[in-house]
Protein backbone atom coordinates (compact mmCIF):
# COMPACT_ATOMS: atom_id res chain seq x y z
CA UNK A 1 0.00 0.00 0.00
CA UNK A 2 1.50 3.30 -1.10
CA UNK A 3 1.65 6.29 1.29
CA UNK A 4 2.19 9.99 0.75
CA UNK A 5 5.79 9.90 2.04
CA UNK A 6 6.70 7.83 -1.03
CA UNK A 7 6.25 10.97 -3.09
CA UNK A 8 9.34 12.44 -1.36
CA UNK A 9 11.77 11.34 -4.15
CA UNK A 10 9.66 13.11 -6.78
CA UNK A 11 9.24 16.23 -4.64
CA UNK A 12 12.96 16.25 -3.85
CA UNK A 13 13.84 15.92 -7.53
CA UNK A 14 11.39 18.67 -8.38
CA UNK A 15 12.88 21.04 -5.79
CA UNK A 16 16.41 20.20 -6.95
CA UNK A 17 15.54 21.04 -10.55
CA UNK A 18 13.76 24.20 -9.43
CA UNK A 19 16.30 25.75 -7.07
CA UNK A 20 19.81 24.34 -7.43
CA UNK A 21 20.54 25.52 -11.03
CA UNK A 22 19.62 29.05 -9.94
CA UNK A 23 20.95 29.25 -6.37
CA UNK A 24 24.01 26.98 -6.65
CA UNK A 25 24.88 26.72 -10.38
CA UNK A 26 28.48 25.55 -9.87
CA UNK A 27 27.40 22.86 -7.40
CA UNK A 28 24.57 21.75 -9.71
CA UNK A 29 26.72 21.45 -12.82
CA UNK A 30 29.37 19.50 -10.92
CA UNK A 31 27.11 17.11 -9.01
CA UNK A 32 23.96 16.99 -11.17
CA UNK A 33 24.42 13.38 -12.24
CA UNK A 34 25.00 12.22 -8.65
CA UNK A 35 21.90 14.03 -7.39
CA UNK A 36 19.80 12.53 -10.18
CA UNK A 37 21.10 9.04 -9.35
CA UNK A 38 20.33 9.62 -5.66
CA UNK A 39 16.70 10.65 -6.27
CA UNK A 40 16.19 7.80 -8.78
CA UNK A 41 17.57 5.27 -6.27
CA UNK A 42 15.33 6.75 -3.58
CA UNK A 43 12.39 6.34 -5.99
CA UNK A 44 13.23 2.67 -6.54
CA UNK A 45 13.41 2.20 -2.75
CA UNK A 46 9.98 3.85 -2.36
CA UNK A 47 8.51 1.41 -4.89
CA UNK A 48 10.20 -1.64 -3.38
CA UNK A 49 9.01 -0.83 0.14
CA UNK A 50 5.35 -1.30 -0.85
CA UNK A 51 5.76 -4.08 -3.40
CA UNK A 52 7.11 -7.57 -3.72
CA UNK A 53 10.27 -8.13 -5.73
CA UNK A 54 8.20 -9.22 -8.72
CA UNK A 55 5.89 -6.20 -8.48
CA UNK A 56 8.88 -3.87 -8.16
CA UNK A 57 10.49 -5.31 -11.27
CA UNK A 58 7.16 -5.04 -13.08
CA UNK A 59 6.67 -1.35 -12.17
CA UNK A 60 10.25 -0.44 -13.08
CA UNK A 61 10.23 -2.35 -16.36
CA UNK A 62 6.84 -0.94 -17.31
CA UNK A 63 8.07 2.57 -16.45
CA UNK A 64 11.32 2.28 -18.39
CA UNK A 65 10.24 0.14 -21.35
CA UNK A 66 6.59 1.14 -21.63
CA UNK A 67 6.87 4.87 -20.94
CA UNK A 68 10.43 6.21 -20.92
CA UNK A 69 12.07 4.43 -23.89
CA UNK A 70 9.31 5.30 -26.44
CA UNK A 71 9.28 8.87 -25.08
CA UNK A 72 13.04 9.37 -25.51
CA UNK A 73 13.09 7.62 -28.90
CA UNK A 74 10.36 9.93 -30.23
CA UNK A 75 12.10 13.00 -28.79
CA UNK A 76 15.39 11.89 -30.37
CA UNK A 77 13.78 11.41 -33.79
CA UNK A 78 11.85 14.69 -33.75
CA UNK A 79 14.76 16.69 -32.37
CA UNK A 80 17.30 15.32 -34.85
CA UNK A 81 15.03 15.58 -37.90
CA UNK A 82 13.71 19.06 -37.02
CA UNK A 83 17.27 20.14 -36.29
CA UNK A 84 18.05 19.40 -39.95
CA UNK A 85 15.32 21.73 -41.24
CA UNK A 86 16.44 25.35 -41.31
CA UNK A 87 13.61 27.83 -41.78
CA UNK A 88 15.32 31.08 -42.74
CA UNK A 89 13.29 34.18 -41.92
CA UNK A 90 14.97 37.21 -43.45
CA UNK A 91 13.34 39.74 -41.19
CA UNK A 92 13.17 41.09 -37.65
CA UNK A 93 10.81 40.00 -34.92
CA UNK A 94 7.94 42.45 -34.68
CA UNK A 95 4.80 41.71 -32.64
CA UNK A 96 2.66 41.01 -35.70
CA UNK A 97 5.29 38.70 -37.26
CA UNK A 98 5.79 36.82 -34.01
CA UNK A 99 2.05 36.30 -33.62
CA UNK A 100 1.80 35.14 -37.24
CA UNK A 101 4.57 32.57 -36.74
CA UNK A 102 2.90 31.34 -33.54
CA UNK A 103 -0.34 30.89 -35.49
CA UNK A 104 1.39 28.84 -38.20
CA UNK A 105 3.11 26.68 -35.57
CA UNK A 106 -0.24 26.18 -33.80
CA UNK A 107 -1.86 24.90 -36.99
CA UNK A 108 1.04 22.54 -37.64
CA UNK A 109 0.77 21.12 -34.10
CA UNK A 110 -2.52 19.45 -35.07
CA UNK A 111 -0.71 17.46 -37.78
CA UNK A 112 2.79 16.79 -36.44
CA UNK A 113 2.01 17.04 -32.72
CA UNK A 114 3.04 19.59 -30.12
CA UNK A 115 6.48 17.99 -29.80
CA UNK A 116 7.17 18.10 -33.54
CA UNK A 117 5.84 21.66 -33.94
CA UNK A 118 7.77 22.88 -30.90
CA UNK A 119 11.11 21.52 -32.07
CA UNK A 120 10.52 22.64 -35.67
CA UNK A 121 9.49 26.23 -34.91
CA UNK A 122 11.34 27.21 -31.72
CA UNK A 123 14.59 27.90 -33.60
CA UNK A 124 12.94 30.04 -36.33
CA UNK A 125 11.20 32.21 -33.74
CA UNK A 126 14.44 32.55 -31.77
CA UNK A 127 16.32 33.48 -34.96
CA UNK A 128 13.58 35.97 -35.85
CA UNK A 129 14.13 37.69 -32.50
CA UNK A 130 17.89 37.19 -32.17
CA UNK A 131 18.60 40.94 -32.29
CA UNK A 132 16.02 41.78 -29.63
CA UNK A 133 16.88 42.23 -25.96
CA UNK A 134 13.56 40.95 -24.61
CA UNK A 135 12.85 37.38 -25.73
CA UNK A 136 11.88 35.44 -22.59
CA UNK A 137 8.18 36.28 -22.86
CA UNK A 138 8.12 34.99 -26.45
CA UNK A 139 9.52 31.60 -25.40
CA UNK A 140 7.10 31.38 -22.45
CA UNK A 141 4.07 32.06 -24.67
CA UNK A 142 5.51 29.64 -27.26
CA UNK A 143 5.42 26.91 -24.60
CA UNK A 144 1.87 27.87 -23.60
CA UNK A 145 0.53 27.87 -27.13
CA UNK A 146 2.58 25.62 -29.42
CA UNK A 147 3.91 23.09 -26.92
CA UNK A 148 0.55 22.49 -25.24
CA UNK A 149 -2.74 24.15 -26.13
CA UNK A 150 -2.33 23.84 -29.91
CA UNK A 151 -2.47 20.04 -29.63
CA UNK A 152 -6.14 20.03 -28.66
CA UNK A 153 -7.96 19.32 -31.91
CA UNK A 154 -6.72 15.94 -33.19
CA UNK A 155 -5.32 12.72 -31.71
CA UNK A 156 -2.08 13.56 -33.55
CA UNK A 157 -1.76 16.77 -31.56
CA UNK A 158 -1.04 15.46 -28.06
CA UNK A 159 -0.37 12.00 -26.56
CA UNK A 160 -3.43 11.99 -24.21
CA UNK A 161 -5.81 12.42 -27.14
CA UNK A 162 -3.96 9.76 -29.12
CA UNK A 163 -4.41 7.32 -26.23
CA UNK A 164 -8.11 8.22 -26.22
CA UNK A 165 -8.20 7.44 -29.94
CA UNK A 166 -6.65 4.02 -29.26
CA UNK A 167 -9.34 3.50 -26.60
CA UNK A 168 -12.03 4.02 -29.25
CA UNK A 169 -12.72 7.77 -29.16
CA UNK A 170 -13.49 8.80 -32.77
CA UNK A 171 -10.71 10.70 -34.57
CA UNK A 172 -12.95 13.72 -35.17
CA UNK A 173 -14.34 13.86 -31.61
CA UNK A 174 -11.79 16.39 -30.24
CA UNK A 175 -12.35 18.74 -33.20
CA UNK A 176 -16.15 18.58 -32.91
CA UNK A 177 -16.27 18.94 -29.13
CA UNK A 178 -13.26 21.02 -28.10
CA UNK A 179 -12.99 23.65 -30.81
CA UNK A 180 -14.90 26.37 -28.94
CA UNK A 181 -12.78 26.45 -25.75
CA UNK A 182 -9.71 25.93 -27.94
CA UNK A 183 -10.47 29.00 -30.08
CA UNK A 184 -11.37 31.08 -27.00
CA UNK A 185 -8.11 30.30 -25.17
CA UNK A 186 -5.97 30.77 -28.28
CA UNK A 187 -7.53 34.13 -29.18
CA UNK A 188 -7.01 35.36 -25.62
CA UNK A 189 -3.39 34.19 -25.56
CA UNK A 190 -2.59 35.63 -29.00
CA UNK A 191 -4.12 38.96 -27.99
CA UNK A 192 -2.32 39.03 -24.66
CA UNK A 193 0.99 38.05 -26.25
CA UNK A 194 0.66 40.78 -28.87
CA UNK A 195 0.14 43.39 -26.13
CA UNK A 196 3.10 42.10 -24.08
CA UNK A 197 5.36 41.84 -27.13
CA UNK A 198 4.38 45.33 -28.29
CA UNK A 199 5.27 46.69 -24.83
CA UNK A 200 8.72 45.08 -24.90
CA UNK A 201 9.23 45.96 -28.57
CA UNK A 202 8.83 49.65 -27.72
CA UNK A 203 11.41 49.26 -24.95
CA UNK A 204 14.12 48.03 -27.30
CA UNK A 205 17.09 50.39 -27.12
CA UNK A 206 17.97 49.88 -30.78
CA UNK A 207 15.07 50.49 -33.12
CA UNK A 208 14.92 47.47 -35.37
CA UNK A 209 14.26 47.63 -39.06
CA UNK A 210 11.34 45.48 -40.19
CA UNK A 211 11.75 44.45 -43.82
CA UNK A 212 9.26 42.23 -45.54
CA UNK A 213 9.24 38.66 -44.33
CA UNK A 214 11.19 36.46 -46.76
CA UNK A 215 11.05 32.75 -46.05
CA UNK A 216 13.29 29.99 -47.34
CA UNK A 217 13.64 26.39 -46.18
CA UNK A 218 16.82 24.29 -46.24
CA UNK A 219 17.05 20.59 -45.48
CA UNK A 220 13.75 19.79 -47.19
CA UNK A 221 14.52 16.06 -47.29
CA UNK A 222 14.00 16.04 -43.54
CA UNK A 223 10.38 17.10 -44.03
CA UNK A 224 9.73 13.69 -45.59
CA UNK A 225 11.40 12.00 -42.61
CA UNK A 226 9.23 14.06 -40.27
CA UNK A 227 6.14 12.78 -42.09
CA UNK A 228 7.47 9.23 -41.64
CA UNK A 229 7.62 9.85 -37.88
CA UNK A 230 3.98 10.98 -37.87
CA UNK A 231 2.99 7.97 -39.97
CA UNK A 232 4.84 5.67 -37.53
CA UNK A 233 3.00 7.14 -34.54
CA UNK A 234 -0.37 6.68 -36.25
CA UNK A 235 0.21 3.61 -38.38
CA UNK A 236 2.18 1.21 -36.18
CA UNK A 237 -0.63 0.69 -33.60
CA UNK A 238 -2.93 -0.43 -36.42
CA UNK A 239 -0.54 -3.20 -37.49
CA UNK A 240 -1.22 -6.66 -36.13
CA UNK A 241 0.56 -6.77 -32.79
CA UNK A 242 2.48 -9.90 -31.85
CA UNK A 243 3.77 -10.53 -28.35
CA UNK A 244 7.07 -12.36 -28.58
CA UNK A 245 8.49 -11.80 -25.10
CA UNK A 246 7.16 -11.27 -21.59
CA UNK A 247 9.41 -10.10 -18.77
CA UNK A 248 8.01 -9.71 -15.24
CA UNK A 249 4.46 -9.55 -16.66
CA UNK A 250 5.44 -6.75 -19.07
CA UNK A 251 4.75 -7.64 -22.68
CA UNK A 252 7.33 -6.78 -25.32
CA UNK A 253 5.47 -6.67 -28.62
CA UNK A 254 6.32 -6.36 -32.28
CA UNK A 255 4.75 -2.89 -32.60
CA UNK A 256 6.79 -1.58 -29.64
CA UNK A 257 10.04 -2.80 -31.17
CA UNK A 258 9.12 -1.65 -34.68
CA UNK A 259 8.24 1.84 -33.47
CA UNK A 260 11.47 2.08 -31.49
CA UNK A 261 13.57 0.88 -34.43
CA UNK A 262 11.93 3.31 -36.87
CA UNK A 263 12.37 6.32 -34.57
CA UNK A 264 16.05 5.62 -33.98
CA UNK A 265 16.73 4.78 -37.63
CA UNK A 266 15.03 7.95 -38.89
CA UNK A 267 16.97 10.06 -36.40
CA UNK A 268 20.35 8.64 -37.47
CA UNK A 269 19.39 8.82 -41.15
CA UNK A 270 18.52 12.49 -40.77
CA UNK A 271 21.80 13.24 -39.01
CA UNK A 272 23.67 11.43 -41.79
CA UNK A 273 22.03 13.16 -44.77
CA UNK A 274 21.87 16.68 -43.34
CA UNK A 275 24.75 18.92 -44.53
CA UNK A 276 27.01 20.25 -41.79
CA UNK A 277 26.30 23.89 -42.65
CA UNK A 278 22.59 23.42 -41.82
CA UNK A 279 23.44 22.01 -38.41
CA UNK A 280 25.79 24.97 -37.89
CA UNK A 281 23.00 27.41 -38.72
CA UNK A 282 20.73 25.58 -36.30
CA UNK A 283 23.35 25.58 -33.51
CA UNK A 284 22.63 21.86 -33.50
CA UNK A 285 23.99 19.63 -30.74
CA UNK A 286 22.69 16.63 -28.83
CA UNK A 287 23.12 18.37 -25.46
CA UNK A 288 19.38 19.19 -25.05
CA UNK A 289 18.46 15.57 -25.85
CA UNK A 290 20.99 14.19 -23.38
CA UNK A 291 19.65 16.54 -20.70
CA UNK A 292 16.08 15.44 -21.42
CA UNK A 293 17.12 11.77 -21.36
CA UNK A 294 18.82 11.83 -17.96
CA UNK A 295 16.40 14.21 -16.23
CA UNK A 296 13.24 12.50 -17.44
CA UNK A 297 14.55 9.03 -16.61
CA UNK A 298 14.68 10.18 -12.97
CA UNK A 299 11.30 11.91 -13.32
CA UNK A 300 9.65 8.77 -14.67
CA UNK A 301 11.13 6.59 -11.92
CA UNK A 302 10.27 8.94 -9.04
CA UNK A 303 6.80 9.46 -10.50
CA UNK A 304 6.02 5.74 -10.41
CA UNK A 305 4.91 5.67 -6.73
CA UNK A 306 2.77 8.78 -7.26
CA UNK A 307 1.16 7.24 -10.34
CA UNK A 308 0.43 4.08 -8.38
CA UNK A 309 -1.32 6.16 -5.70
CA UNK A 310 -3.46 7.75 -8.38
CA UNK A 311 -4.21 4.43 -10.09
CA UNK A 312 -5.41 3.05 -6.74
CA UNK A 313 -8.28 5.51 -7.05
CA UNK A 314 -10.78 5.37 -4.21
CA UNK A 315 -8.63 2.80 -2.38
CA UNK A 316 -5.50 4.94 -2.43
CA UNK A 317 -4.16 8.02 -0.63
CA UNK A 318 -5.97 10.35 -3.04
CA UNK A 319 -9.39 8.84 -2.22
CA UNK A 320 -10.79 11.94 -0.49
CA UNK A 321 -9.66 14.13 -3.39
CA UNK A 322 -11.10 11.84 -6.04
CA UNK A 323 -14.40 11.64 -4.12
CA UNK A 324 -15.08 15.21 -5.27
CA UNK A 325 -15.87 13.82 -8.73
CA UNK A 326 -19.10 12.27 -7.43
CA UNK A 327 -20.67 15.68 -6.86
CA UNK A 328 -23.51 17.14 -8.90
CA UNK A 329 -21.11 19.09 -11.12
CA UNK A 330 -18.39 16.52 -11.90
CA UNK A 331 -17.04 18.11 -15.11
CA UNK A 332 -15.43 20.98 -13.19
CA UNK A 333 -13.68 18.56 -10.83
CA UNK A 334 -12.54 16.30 -13.66
CA UNK A 335 -11.07 19.31 -15.45
CA UNK A 336 -9.17 20.74 -12.48
CA UNK A 337 -8.03 17.41 -11.02
CA UNK A 338 -6.90 16.03 -14.39
CA UNK A 339 -5.15 19.34 -15.04
CA UNK A 340 -3.46 19.47 -11.64
CA UNK A 341 -1.99 15.99 -11.97
CA UNK A 342 -1.11 16.57 -15.64
CA UNK A 343 0.95 19.64 -14.72
CA UNK A 344 3.28 17.52 -12.58
CA UNK A 345 2.79 13.97 -13.85
CA UNK A 346 2.95 12.78 -17.43
CA UNK A 347 -0.35 13.92 -18.96
CA UNK A 348 -0.87 10.79 -21.08
CA UNK A 349 -1.21 8.23 -18.24
CA UNK A 350 -3.09 10.85 -16.20
CA UNK A 351 -5.65 11.08 -19.01
CA UNK A 352 -6.08 7.29 -18.99
CA UNK A 353 -6.49 7.15 -15.20
CA UNK A 354 -9.27 9.74 -15.20
CA UNK A 355 -10.78 8.20 -18.33
CA UNK A 356 -11.15 4.95 -16.38
CA UNK A 357 -12.36 6.75 -13.24
CA UNK A 358 -15.11 8.27 -15.39
CA UNK A 359 -16.33 4.76 -16.26
CA UNK A 360 -14.15 3.94 -19.27
CA UNK A 361 -17.23 3.40 -21.48
CA UNK A 362 -16.32 5.04 -24.78
CA UNK A 363 -19.90 5.12 -26.07
CA UNK A 364 -21.16 6.94 -22.97
CA UNK A 365 -18.17 9.27 -22.70
CA UNK A 366 -18.52 10.40 -26.30
CA UNK A 367 -22.30 10.89 -26.13
CA UNK A 368 -24.26 11.38 -22.90
CA UNK A 369 -21.14 12.05 -20.79
CA UNK A 370 -19.23 13.99 -23.44
CA UNK A 371 -18.88 16.97 -21.10
CA UNK A 372 -16.83 14.84 -18.70
CA UNK A 373 -14.59 13.57 -21.50
CA UNK A 374 -14.20 17.17 -22.68
CA UNK A 375 -13.14 18.17 -19.17
CA UNK A 376 -10.58 15.35 -18.97
CA UNK A 377 -9.21 16.13 -22.44
CA UNK A 378 -8.92 19.88 -21.83
CA UNK A 379 -7.34 19.37 -18.42
CA UNK A 380 -4.73 16.93 -19.73
CA UNK A 381 -3.80 19.00 -22.80
CA UNK A 382 -4.08 22.57 -21.52
CA UNK A 383 -2.59 22.29 -18.06
CA UNK A 384 0.55 20.58 -19.20
CA UNK A 385 1.59 24.20 -19.81
CA UNK A 386 1.66 25.04 -16.10
CA UNK A 387 5.16 23.62 -15.44
CA UNK A 388 8.31 22.78 -17.36
CA UNK A 389 7.67 19.06 -16.75
CA UNK A 390 3.94 19.09 -17.53
CA UNK A 391 4.49 18.09 -21.15
CA UNK A 392 7.49 16.69 -23.01
CA UNK A 393 8.16 19.69 -25.34
CA UNK A 394 8.29 22.24 -22.50
CA UNK A 395 11.67 21.17 -21.16
CA UNK A 396 13.04 20.73 -24.67
CA UNK A 397 12.03 24.27 -25.71
CA UNK A 398 13.64 25.62 -22.54
CA UNK A 399 16.89 23.75 -23.30
CA UNK A 400 17.04 25.04 -26.88
CA UNK A 401 16.31 28.60 -25.71
CA UNK A 402 19.22 28.35 -23.24
CA UNK A 403 21.45 27.39 -26.18
CA UNK A 404 20.51 30.75 -27.71
CA UNK A 405 21.51 32.52 -24.48
CA UNK A 406 17.93 33.32 -23.54
CA UNK A 407 17.82 33.67 -19.75
CA UNK A 408 14.83 31.44 -19.11
CA UNK A 409 13.04 31.67 -15.76
CA UNK A 410 13.58 29.03 -13.09
CA UNK A 411 11.04 26.25 -12.48
CA UNK A 412 8.98 28.38 -10.11
CA UNK A 413 9.76 31.55 -12.04
CA UNK A 414 8.08 29.96 -15.04
CA UNK A 415 5.13 28.96 -12.85
CA UNK A 416 4.61 32.62 -11.89
CA UNK A 417 4.04 33.31 -15.58
CA UNK A 418 1.80 30.29 -16.08
CA UNK A 419 -0.30 30.65 -12.93
CA UNK A 420 -1.02 34.36 -13.35
CA UNK A 421 -1.78 34.10 -17.08
CA UNK A 422 -3.29 30.65 -17.60
CA UNK A 423 -5.23 29.87 -14.40
CA UNK A 424 -7.62 32.88 -14.72
CA UNK A 425 -8.06 32.07 -18.40
CA UNK A 426 -8.81 28.41 -17.69
CA UNK A 427 -11.22 29.43 -14.92
CA UNK A 428 -13.24 31.59 -17.32
CA UNK A 429 -13.15 28.88 -19.98
CA UNK A 430 -14.38 26.23 -17.50
CA UNK A 431 -17.30 28.45 -16.46
CA UNK A 432 -18.31 29.00 -20.09
CA UNK A 433 -18.01 25.42 -21.39
CA UNK A 434 -17.97 23.04 -18.45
Amino acid sequence: MYCFWQAIPFIGLLLSLAFLPQLMPAFWHRFEIFLLIFWAAFGVFAIALSSSHLETYHVLLHTVWGDYVPFVALIFALFTISGGIHINLDSRGTPIKNVSLLMVASVMASFIGTTGASILFIRPILNLNKNRSYVVHTVVFFIFIVSNIAGCLTPLGDPPLFLGYLKGVPFSWPLLNLWQPFIFVLICLFGLYWCVDLYFFKKEKVKLLSPNLNISVEGKRNILLLLFVVFTVVGVPSIQNIQFLQVYDVSITSSDCLRLFVFIALGFLSFKITPRYIHDKQFFSFQPVSEIARVFLCIFITLAPVSQMLVAGKNGPFASLLALMNTKDPAQYYFWLTGFFSSFLDNAPTYIVFFELAGGNVLQLTTTHSLILSAISLGAVFMGALTYIGNAPNFMVRSIALQYDVKMPSFFGYMIWSVFILIPLFFIMSLLWL
